[in-house]
Formats: C-alpha cells, sequence, structure tokens
C-alpha cells in the first residue's frame, strides 16, 4: 500500500476535523432539536396563545422535513468550502517544502548557488532561513575544498619538479652528483614531509581527533626556555628577542606540549619575517583569562590580507614562498589549538610596522 504523501495527509487531517465537527453538531442537534421544539409548542399552548395539540404530529413531521433538507445542504456547502480550503492551506504549506526539493537536488547535482524565498509563515520562514544559512555552509565548504585541492597542488608540484629535475639530470648524466645535490634533494624530501605532516595535523585538529591533555601550566619556565632557544638561532645583526612577563601572570589551564607548538610556530613566523627590530612575548591577565601575544617589528601584512590570515596555505608574501619554508598550515592549525584548549586567537598588523599574534586561555 502507497504511503501517503504531506500534502495529501494535510487535505485530510483539515477535512477530517471539518466532518468531525460537523457531524457532532448533526447528532447533538438531530436528538436535541425535536424535543426543544415540542417543548416550546406546549410552553406556547399554556399561555393560551392557541392551540395545537391536534396538529402536534404534523408539525414535529414537518420540522424533521426541514431539518434534514437544511443539514444535508449545510453539510454539502460545508463540505465543499471546508475541502477547498483544506486544499489551499497544504498547497500553501507544501509550496515551500517542494522548492526545497527542488533545490536538495540542485544541490545533489553540484549547484550551491540556489535559496529558498521568504514565507510568510513564520514557521516555516525560520526553516527557509535556517535552510539557506546551511546552504551557504554547504557553498562555503565546496569552495574551500576546491582551494584547498589547487593549494595542495601547487604546494606538491613545486618540490616535486625540483626532485624530478635533478634526477632527470642525474639518469641522463648531465650534472655530476654531489655533497651539495644530495643535500638539495634531502630539504625537498623534508618540505614534503612537513608539508604531509602538517596537512594531518590540521585534519586532525579540524575534527576534534587531536588528543588535548589540559593540566596546570607554569608558562613563565616554558615561555624562558623558547626565548633561550630561538635567541640562540638569531645572528647578531638580527631582531633582538625579548619577554615581558609580569610576576603576577597565573598559571593556565592548557596542554603544555600543544601550547608549546603554538608558541614555536608563532616565534617562527615572527624571526622567519622580521629581519631587525625586536620580537616581544609578552603575557597579561584578564579577567578570568591569560593573553600571550608574540609581536615583531617585521614586514607586517596588509589590512585587506587579515582576513584570510588563518587560511591553509595562505601566505602574505607569496614571493617568498619558496624559501621561508613553511607550509602555510601553521597559523590555521595554532588556532585550532588555541580553540581546542578553550581560548581564542586574534592578529593585529599593519604593512611595513610589524605583526602582533595573541591569543588567551583560561586561567587554571
Amino acid at each position: 500500500m502507497p504511503k501517503l504523501g504531506l500534502g495529501t495527509r494535510l487535505f485530510f487531517s483539515h477535512f477530517l476535523v471539518m466532518i468531525v465537527g460537523l457531524s457532532s453538531f448533526l447528532i447533538i442537534a438531530k436528538l436535541s432539536s425535536p424535543r426543544m421544539f415540542v417543548l416550546r409548542l406546549e410552553q406556547l399552548e399554556r399561555r393560551g396563545l392557541f392551540t395545537v395539540r391536534s396538529a402536534r404530529t404534523y408539525l414535529v413531521e414537518g420540522f424533521h422535513n426541514a431539518w434534514n433538507h437544511s443539514a444535508f445542504w449545510s453539510v454539502a456547502a460545508g463540505a465543499t468550502a471546508a475541502g477547498g480550503l483544506s486544499y489551499l492551506a497544504s498547497r500553501r504549506i507544501m509550496q515551500p517544502l517542494e522548492q526545497m526539493q527542488e533545490i536538495t537536488q540542485k544541490f545533489a547535482a553540484g549547484d550551491l548557488e540556489e535559496r529558498m524565498p521568504e514565507s510568510e509563515i513564520p514557521e516555516l520562514n525560520q526553516f527557509s532561513v535556517s535552510f539557506n544559512s546551511m546552504a551557504s555552509s554547504l557553498e562555503d565548504v565546496e569552495k574551500r575544498r576546491r582551494e584547498l585541492i589547487s593549494d595542495l597542488t601547487h604546494e606538491l608540484r613545486t618540490p616535486l619538479t625540483v626532485v624530478r629535475g635533478y634526477l632527470e639530470e642525474l639518469a641522463d648524466g648531465r650534472i655530476e652528483s654531489s655533497p651539495e645535490l644530495y643535500m638539495r634533494l634531502v630539504r625537498e624530501t623534508r618540505r614534503l614531509e612537513r608539508l604531509i605532516h602538517d596537512l594531518q595535523e590540521l585534519s586532525k585538529a579540524e575534527a576534534g581527533y587531536l588528543s588535548i591533555d589540559l593540566q596546570k601550566v607554569n608558562l613563565r619556565p616554558l615561555l624562558k626556555s623558547l626565548i633561550d632557544r630561538f635567541a640562540d638561532q638569531l645572528l647578531e645583526e638580527g631582531p633582538i628577542l625579548q619577554l615581558d612577563f609580569p610576576a603576577e601572570i597565573p598559571p593556565v589551564l592548557a596542554d603544555i606540549d600543544r601550547l608549546e607548538q603554538i608558541l614555536v610556530n608563532l616565534l617562527g613566523n615572527a624571526i622567519r619575517y622580521t629581519e631587525k627590530g625586536s620580537i616581544t612575548v609578552k603575557a597579561w591577565k584578564e579577567h578570568s583569562q591569560v593573553w600571550i601575544a608574540v609581536s615583531d617589528t617585521g614586514v607586517g601584512i596588509a589590512k585587506e590580507d587579515l582576513l584570510y590570515v588563518f587560511e591553509r596555505f595562505w601566505r602574505a608574501d607569496r614571493s617568498r614562498c619558496s624559501h621561508s619554508g613553511g607550509t602555510g598550515i601553521g597559523l590555521a592549525i595554532a588556532r585550532r589549538l588555541v580553540q581546542l584548549q578553550g581560548g581564542r586567537m586574534e592578529v593585529e598588523s599593519e604593512l611595513g610596522k610589524g605583526s602582533t599574534f595573541r591569543f588567551c586561555l583560561p586561567i587554571a
């Protein structure tokens, strides 16, 4: 037996309500109206207005006949009107749902630009707003997926082209092998390894699969050790690395390994894009959170690019992509790691004057 659609169910439900209402009215009226009619005649006789005793039977029969005819036509007219209104009401409700079905079929075919129109019915209008929000999210996800594939293809092509070129020249005997050549090949393969590792980290972080071991962390020893480690890598003419850490900063609730990963990424970026000046790591308490900021006096980021800083494979200076050694995924991973620890990450920057990346963590 085929199942009834929603439109048919709505129509029959409205029609059934009308039938039940009319039936209740007819049954009650059929049982009570004749007796009430007779009682009314008796009241008139007692008042002495006229005598209808001999004609009572004919009057009651006439009343029954008139009642039956009027009831029949009332039910016919009521059923017709109720049926028409039920059909119009069901169509009004079904129209946006049918539109949604057509739009979802277009989504399945790859067309993600269609949207639901507004509805006069508040509940359906809210449903349309939620549906359009979901559609926009799907369109954004599909756009990001295509951009990710495009960017990933670009990132993989460069090291693979370099490795293939050297190997072909070695095979043809056009160049001689040397330790320097092999080190170039090693650097390119390491670059591929970093890219794959970062992609795995980002995928796990966005899916929530990364294990986060939250514990009480004292920030000062961690920040001091990182400052010392990176200071050893700076040249004498390079930037000055300094720490601004007040004594009253309380411990935070964080995963110390993931926290170190975040700071290493931010410090590495600051050093990479700051040739001179200073790089400052600063911490301060604000309400129930501790903020940590890494500020530099480097090349900075243009205002129109700040919205894309945390996007995958985005770099402020595309011309330095092949020399910076980065994969363009580090900031996306860092922001997600901060979010998984209950904080958020922000950025401020001005082109030619430097950048400040800061994030907060809850106090333990």
